[in-house]
């Protein structure tokens, strides 16, 4: 899989390519579809296929104040588009030029990549002021040879259409069951084991902290999670998810238990699923009431894991 910028010229071997165009952050069940189109599509005609994305987010140039929501970080989605099976992962960087762009602009930009036909969802817009849509890119495609279809929307259990902000508003809601079936996976934060006070490790409960990023911040509260290390290893176990009310100074972190292992982890980068909701965080009178509150935590992450099957 190679990543492209949209300062960059596209190599000789990935003109004449089917992209797949949209913001795909999370690459949920939606996305996948119009993925999964661009793909076939390529492969029957013998062409690559690019999955194309947008870094930063248009909201967060427009809107900088606006609290994080990302589903997924970069990374984690050139993972996800190669195991989709695309050629290239194409990152527009989007800064004011590119916004500026009318259609016609961005049409041509297609165009001087050699891209030869888009693949979009039936909701994508583009250009300066979302100017552009499917019918606007077909239109505009048609004079320079350039093709464009639009993928219906997926719809989920009850005719829901699936989405991104469908899926936020699950994880804000601690409803982690809907955003694993909407994503078709567990919702991950990725990140790297940072040191901590150490206080976890003196009650017998060592934590995997990890600072929460860009992500999108799911309701507060312990979770069950499992995670996968860069070995390959999964661990099960319990996290802490927020500010730690019981602490002084507060301090916002992802913190996982994982049961039964003691092995080094700091500066390592690992990736942790929320599997379900236990309970809000709470602030708790006194170290005995924490410890017994984690232990039965523990056994309840325990219970819930052991039935869950492992969705990479």
């Amino acid at each position: 899989m190679e990543r492209l910028h949209s300062s960059d010229p596209i190599p000789a071997h990935l003109r004449g390519c089917i992209m797949a165009l949209g913001n795909f952050d999370g690459f949920h069940a939606g996305h996948q579809a119009v993925a999964g189109r661009a793909i076939d599509r390529a492969r029957a005609e013998g062409r690559p296929t690019i999955i194309a994305t947008f870094d930063p987010h248009p909201m967060r140039l427009f809107r900088p104040d606006t609290p994080w929501f990302r589903l997924t970080t970069l990374d984690q989605r050139e993972r996800l588009f190669a195991k989709a099976g695309a050629d290239a992962m194409l990152v527009f960087d989007f800064t004011r030029d590119l916004a500026s762009l009318d259609p016609e602009g961005f049409v041509r930009l297609l165009a001087d990549w050699g891209v030869a036909g888009v693949v979009t969802g039936q909701d994508f817009t583009f250009g300066k002021d979302r100017a552009g849509s499917i019918e606007t890119l077909k239109q505009l495609g048609e004079t320079i040879g350039l093709t464009a279809e639009a993928v219906a929307p997926v719809t989920g259990e009850g005719g829901e259409i699936i989405s991104s902000t469908r899926i936020r508003e699950a994880l804000r809601s601690g409803d982690c069951a809907t955003a694993t079936r909407l994503l078709t996976r567990p919702f991950t934060i990725e990140g790297v084991v940072q040191h901590g006070d150490k206080l976890g490790r003196t009650i017998g409960f060592p934590t995997a902290n990890i600072d929460m990023g860009h992500y999108l911040r799911p309701a507060y509260g312990i979770y069950a999670v499992r995670a996968l290390l860069p070995d390959g290893r999964v661990l099960d176990g319990a996290a802490n998810l927020g500010i730690r009310p019981s602490f002084d100074p507060p301090k916002e972190l992802l913190e996982p238990h994982f049961f039964d292992f003691a092995e080094n982890l700091y500066d390592q980068r690992i990736e942790v699923q929320l599997i379900h909701y236990l309970r809000p965080e709470a602030k708790l009178d006194g170290l005995d009431a924490l410890m017994a509150a984690i232990a039965k935590d523990c056994d309840d992450a325990r219970q819930i894991l052991a039935g869950t099957p492992h969705l990479a």
